[in-house]
């Protein structure tokens, strides 16, 4: 007899937990429609996340190691970190990775699902960017020297990684289609959660573009400042990140650096923005979606999960090239457009984190069912 959901020992795995992002939002959503599920990670920032203060959380060794915190330093330790989680006792296990959270062993028994967020930019598909682009400051020379030595042993750990995964779900159709690629193995989507009933619609609309996000290369903020620096209009940029400083510098006066900010007030921003800038080429973003759940249109590069996300010329406008003269071009035919903000909201709400739970929770169960008849255990 099947058992309920309710009753079932489940896990949720994610790769670290030390700030808030597109890939924690998914894990705490996750943790609220599993209430009692454990929760294992390989570093766990207690502070950032006070929602899961009474929760269950097992961590690694490099919670407990010299700059362990630093989880970017230790590519060559975190596989080890998550074979060493023992997950025998449970029934379901369900990990939250772009890294090495897919990698946990589990018995024939357990089905384990992984939503993937992306298979390894640093390995697979951004590779040669990483590589002349390494964030680690003073240590950059070292990284180019060491990352080639390392990575063909990571690329063959990963590969096999994710053979023992049972069942992927990916956050796009850009998502799938890498997984596919780089791992042989098919993939559902199911769209991130969007906390929709944290934003609202505002009839006052204030002077400025906006960036948000965490601030590193490849979200390309710089092709936003160099556009806006010759614009002349102004430009908000949230987050911060190893790329911040050098982009301040090229900054004019007309660009605000906002730094880190709550999420109460990165909501008061983006629901009062003209619209917000998305430069990079993400796997899928989840900032574009907030920003419809306010009402704001997205100027957006054409590439990643945003074609999948934003509606040209209903929610917003694309460019063509990662250069600040076609974000220019953009923002210029974003000027002579309206856009309702209703629909705009309207579309967010299909990406709302209910549906986001509906939809996993009966693939958990519709998978859960299937694979134990797979394993002879159900009828």
């Amino acid at each position: 007899m099947l058992k309920k959901l309710e009753d079932l020992k489940i896990a949720i795995v994610a790769d670290w937990l030390t700030s808030r992002g597109g890939a924690e939002r998914v894990v705490l959503a996750l943790t609220d429609l599993f209430p009692k599920a454990d929760i294992f990670t390989s570093v766990f920032k207690r502070s950032a996340f006070p929602e899961l203060a009474n929760r269950r959380v097992f961590t690694s060794f490099l919670q407990r190691m010299w700059l362990g915190s630093k989880h970017q330093l230790w590519p060559q330790l975190r596989p080890q970190i998550f074979e060493q989680f023992d997950l025998d006792d449970y029934d379901i296990v369900i990990s939250s990775a772009s890294a090495e959270a897919k990698g946990v062993i589990t018995k024939p028994t357990t089905l384990h699902i992984c939503y993937c967020h992306t298979p390894t930019r640093y390995y697979w598909s951004h590779y040669h960017y990483y590589l002349a682009n390494p964030e680690y400051g003073v240590l950059n020379p070292l990284v180019r020297v060491v990352m080639p030595m390392l990575i063909h042993r990571l690329r063959l750990w990963d590969r096999v990684a994710a053979d023992r995964v049972d069942v992927f779900v990916a956050n796009s159709k850009t998502t799938a289609a890498r997984i596919g690629k780089y791992y042989e193995a098919e993939a559902q989507v199911i769209a991130p959660p969007v906390e929709v009933r944290r934003f609202s619609i505002s009839r006052e609309i204030e002077d400025y573009y906006l960036v948000v996000g965490r601030q590193t290369g490849y979200k390309r903020t710089d092709i936003a400042i160099e556009a806006f620096n010759r614009l002349g209009l102004p430009l908000k940029v949230i987050g911060t990140g190893p790329a911040l400083r050098r982009w301040m510098v090229r900054a004019r006066s007309n660009i605000e650096f906002l730094g880190r900010v709550p999420d109460s007030q990165v909501a008061h921003y983006i629901t009062h923005c003209q619209a917000l800038i998305f430069p990079g080429e993400e796997d899928a973003g989840i900032v574009p979606l907030e920003a419809m759940a306010c009402g704001r249109p997205v100027i957006a590069y054409r590439a990643g999960g945003a074609t999948e996300t934003v509606v040209e010329g209903t929610t917003g406008v694309f460019f063509d090239e990662q250069t600040p003269r076609s974000l220019m071009a953009a923002v210029k035919q974003f000027e002579r457009m309206r856009f309702k903000p209703l629909s705009i909201r309207e579309h967010a709400l299909k990406y709302d984190v209910s549906i986001f739970r509906r939809k996993m929770r009966d693939l958990v169960k519709k998978t859960y069912s299937e694979y134990l008849k797979q394993q002879g255990i159900l009828d």
